[in-house]
């Protein structure tokens, strides 16, 4: 239950009404934007609302419990400071999202609709698409340690302890999307860099960084390619940074780069396929189910 305050309660319980929507958008580098459906820019908490976006609001829910609610915001990519290219580098996922209720004639008779989320943003030519996802969200996502097959630190960093240092390419042959080949990476070991991220150092896309879906040796070139298109062409010449990439096997772990002694997996723990086998006689102390070592 919102409680509003006495100038909007004695506002919405008059015969007409001058209302309207803000939106507070606070993104993973710091940068607040505003933006509002009202027709003019509006102002307050030292935030611009500015109404040149073109943003409207679809159809929000709300959910009992821990389920998590939202809507759906629709918008231009304007010149309000939302663009296609920053939606391409990521600078709005996960971005904190305030929506208020204002009356526009008076902007201090407002209270807060929501908070939550960016989820999934859709593109297209010109308007964009954003879900925004209420902070029943964080109920979703995983903390603390799994345990799992696999690794559950990053390449790289201090669980893990390997040296992981970038190598230095230069873009020589590419498609302008997601396709690069590198001669100068011809001395690593093919796939070393599958799966691994690659950050532009030159060019439109400085700055702008990906996953690595491939890494291939191809004829005597070197054949990168990304997971996520560039959002500005890719050019010959451009510099890039590649560090190597891990699918988070033990094999990988001690082969590849013989770190073995600090993967932070279980690879000896017993999937779905061994619990169902059994042991033919079904019983629980008999065969592999006797407690004893899988790897004696």
């Amino acid at each position: 239950m919102r409680t509003l305050s006495p100038g909007l309660a004695a506002h919405v319980a008059g015969d007409a009404t001058t209302l309207c929507r803000c939106w507070s958008l606070t993104r993973r580098d710091g940068a607040v934007l505003g933006f509002t459906d009202h027709d003019r820019d509006l102002s307050f908490d030292c935030i611009l609302f500015r109404a040149n976006a073109g943003l409207e609001a679809a159809e929000a829910s709300s959910e009992l419990g821990f389920a998590t609610g939202g809507g759906e915001v629709i918008g231009a990519l304007a010149a309000s400071g939302l663009s296609e290219e920053d939606l391409s580098r990521g600078l709005y996922d996960d971005a904190r999202v305030a929506l208020w209720l204002v009356n526009w004639v008076d902007p201090s008779q407002r209270t807060l609709l929501e908070t939550g989320f960016v989820g999934e943003v859709k593109r297209s030519d010109s308007n964009f698409t954003a879900e925004v996802r209420g902070l029943g969200k964080a109920f979703d996502e995983e903390r603390g340690r799994l345990y799992t097959a696999g690794c559950s630190a990053d390449l790289g960093d201090a669980r893990c302890g390997v040296l992981a240092l970038p190598a230095l390419g230069t873009v020589s042959v590419t498609d302008g999307r997601l396709t690069i080949t590198a001669p100068v990476l011809g001395s690593f070991q093919d796939g070393r860099f599958s799966g691994g991220r690659l950050v532009f150092e030159s060019g439109q896309n400085a700055g702008f960084s990906t996953e690595i879906r491939s890494h291939r040796n191809a004829d005597g070139a070197v054949i990168l390619q990304l997971w996520q298109a560039a959002p500005r062409p890719i050019a010959v010449g451009d510099l890039f940074t590649a560090l190597p990439g891990c699918d988070k096997r033990f094999a990988t772990c001690r082969d590849k780069f013989g770190n073995g002694v600090n993967f932070r997996g279980f690879p000896h723990l017993p999937g779905n396929d061994f619990i169902i086998g059994g042991t033919g006689a079904g019983d629980p102390g008999a065969g592999p189910f006797d407690g004893g070592s899988l790897f004696r």
